[in-house]
């Protein structure tokens, strides 16, 4: 595809920008949790390795060659793997507390979903073979 590598920049630059938006919301405690901030539980910064990540994704979409998007699609999935993790651990009712989900949980798991697409279709019309 002529512009899956320009399109998975894309996606990752909304993937960091989806780790500030509400991920989840705790009703009992009155927390907001997003991807980069979690005040009064135990989940850290979950959105921190979407970003870690994102910088390595973007860096191999843009290097046009072969080995470097063979690497990116096993980056791509380990972040889609950090990503359902997330959605999981951050949507599970815990002792009679149910979470709320926020749209940004889905979001960052569809963005997720997109560059890992993206990383399956690299334009190797651009690849310079030796």
């Amino acid at each position: 595809m002529k512009y899956s590598q320009t399109i998975g920049c894309i996606l990752v630059l909304l993937l960091a920008g989806a780790c500030y938006l509400p991920w989840s919301f705790i009703p009992d405690r009155n927390i907001l949790v997003t991807g980069m901030e979690a005040p009064g539980t135990m989940y850290g910064k979950p959105g921190l390795m979407h970003i870690v990540l994102g910088v390595v994704l973007l860096l191999f979409f843009i290097i046009p060659k072969i080995w470097a998007k063979r690497i990116n699609v096993f980056i791509s999935a380990i972040n889609l793997a950090w990503s359902i993790r997330n959605f999981m651990l951050l949507s599970t009712c815990y002792m009679g507390e149910c979470p709320e989900k926020k749209m940004g949980l889905y979001v960052e798991l569809l963005l997720s979903i997109g560059i890992l697409i993206m990383t399956f279709l690299p334009d190797l019309r651009r690849i310079e073979k030796k």
